[in-house]
Order: structure tokens, then sequence, then C-alpha cells
């Protein structure tokens, strides 16, 4: 091959967050490297590059680079991403510098290594497998395609973990069960030749599962496969809510949320919390007061408070909600 076209060229400065166990005193830092790249390549080019003409001690994990094998996540200024699937020019268009991190919440290796095993703990937190119902059939389990085409896009998934690492609840309650783990529980409980939906659902609608997601939209932003976690995570609420699974916080909140929209076209905020906590929980409701009263200095809560009437056009609030009743019916 020729030698690349030197206007397409690029400097580009990788500063990478290193960590090195084996040393006395381990503990992570900064480095820089900088190496000319063609415009086309893609960060784990030029990764590649800096461990094969810099400094061969960089840790790092690839194998396709095709996007297709998932081993490559790691946090590019400052998101969770495939290495391989990133390419310079969309990071840092007029070269400069790229900010390569380790997954976020997961156990760093080694460098840009992190250990996957609490990825995958939580993945087998919600039996990924089919569990039909009666004896095996005589060949494989048969299901129509049409059934099963809306779930061509949720088992796209590859496991590489890089909606795990931008999950923000994760980031402080390690006992949520997680993005990627509650895309893979849809799949099966959308699978029509699953028999365990109710069960299914009954567990995730545990703490730590689908109703402790808060809609961050990190997941969805950052999965390279078009997965969309957080959408599963809300149709798994959905058929929760429709399988009658008990009632938590998570479901009373969604209800009353419709309820009050329905009622008055505008969100009752002091009341969502009143009838979503309940009166068993007064002691709570009454913490929350102070906040209440903060709210309202800042304009966030209506001046009319829990009492505030129905807007104007209700009515066409009201004609939205009897249309798609009738719809769901039909």
């Amino acid at each position: 091959m020729g030698a690349a076209d030197p206007s397409l060229l690029m400097d580009t400065t990788f500063r990478i967050r290193r960590y090195n166990p084996e040393v006395e005193h381990p503990a992570p830092f900064f480095q820089e490297y900088g190496v000319e790249l063609e415009s086309s390549d893609s960060v784990l080019d030029g990764l590649i590059k800096v461990r094969e003409t810099l400094d061969d001690s960089l840790g790092l994990r690839c194998s396709c680079r095709g996007a297709i094998c998932g081993s490559c996540g790691m946090r590019i200024n400052g998101h969770a991403a495939l290495a391989c699937k990133t390419k310079v020019v969309t990071v840092a268009p007029q070269g400069g510098t790229i900010h390569v991190e380790p997954m976020n919440n997961m156990p760093v290796i080694k460098d840009l290594v992190t250990d996957m095993s609490p990825f995958w703990n939580k993945i087998r937190q919600v039996s990924p497998w089919l569990q039909p119902k009666g004896p095996p059939p005589q060949s494989e389990y048969l299901a129509p395609a049409e059934d099963m085409k809306h779930l061509s896009g949720v088992m796209t998934c590859i496991m590489c973990g890089v909606c795990v690492s931008d999950c923000t609840v994760l980031e402080i309650d390690s006992k949520f069960v997680g993005p990627a783990a509650l895309a893979k529980a849809y799949r099966f409980v959308a699978d029509p030749r699953d028999a365990s939906s109710q069960k299914r659902l009954t567990t995730l609608n545990e703490p730590g599962g689908m109703w402790d997601c808060t809609r961050c939209m990190e997941c969805v932003q950052a999965c390279p496969k078009g997965v969309a976690p957080m959408d599963r995570i809300m149709s798994l609420r959905a058929k929760g809510m429709a399988a009658k699974v008990p009632s938590t916080c998570g479901s009373r909140h969604a209800e009353v949320f419709t309820d009050i929209i329905r009622q008055k076209g505008l969100l009752d905020e002091p009341m969502l919390a009143v009838r979503t906590l309940g009166l068993r929980n007064l002691p709570r409701i009454l913490g929350m007061i102070p906040l209440a009263i903060r709210s309202l200095l800042r304009g966030k809560v209506p001046v009319s408070g829990p009492l505030h009437r129905p807007i104007s056009g209700i009515h066409q609030i009201r004609r939205i909600f009897r249309r798609t009743r009738q719809k769901r019916k039909s």
C-alpha cells in the first residue's frame, strides 16, 4: 500500500487513564500520547498504534474491530462507546485531544480493561433463557415470525456493557440490576414461547428491578446497536402493571401521574407525592415539606398548590385519554 495522503492526516493526542495494579502503590493517573492518524481511523486504531509504536504496556481489550464482539467498550470523551465504531473525526474533527478511560460501574483490571464479572452476574439474575411450559417438543420451539418481529431489535444486543457503564443509577446503587439485564429480561417476557412472564415480572417488580430506572436515557445514547434499553424497561413496567403485579411506589407513581394529568391537564407535584407514597408513609411525606417549600419559592410548584383547577383546555386532554383507551380495547 502507498503512503497516506498528508492532507488526510491529523495530529491527535490521546489522554489515557492508566492504572497498573502490579506496582507497589497503584493509583490511577493520566498519560498523553501524540500520534498521527488518518481521517478514516477509529479510536481503536489510534490506541493500537499507541500500543504498537509508543508504549507496549498499555492495556486494552479488543477483538473483531467490526462492532460485533463488543469487547472494546470504554469511555471516550466522557461517554461509553465501542472504540472500534467511534471514528476519530467524530470526537476530534480537527485533531486535538481525545480523553479515553475504562468503562464506569465496573472494577478496573488494568488501564482500559475492566472486570465484566458484575455485568454477567446481573445478566444471570434475570434467568436469560427460555422457560416454556409442558414437555419438550419433538423438534425446536416454533413461534410465528410476526410474534418475534418486535424482538429483533433487542436481540441485536452484543453484551458489550456500554449501557451499564453510563447508567446513572448504578453509580449510586449497585443493587440495581441495570439496563442490559432488564433489556435481556424483556426479550424473554415478550417471547410468546416463554411461560414464566408472570414470575419474571413479579421478580423484576422488586427493589433493584424495573422501577429503579430514572429514565436518564444515557443507555439509549450509549448503545451501539440501537437496543434502546430504557424503552424495554418502560415496556416491562407496562406489562407488569397489565399483569397486576403487586403495587409499588414505582407503579403507583405512574398511575397517579397519569390520573392527575387526565383530571387537571397539569402536573400537581405535591399531590403526586402524597398519592404515590400513601398516608402509611406519612413521616416520609412530612420530611418532604422543606423540599416542597424550596420548590415553591423557585417556581417549581403551581402557586395554587394541590388545589389548582384544571387547565382551560382540559376537555382536549381527556379526549386524548378516551381515544387511547378505545384504541387499546380494539
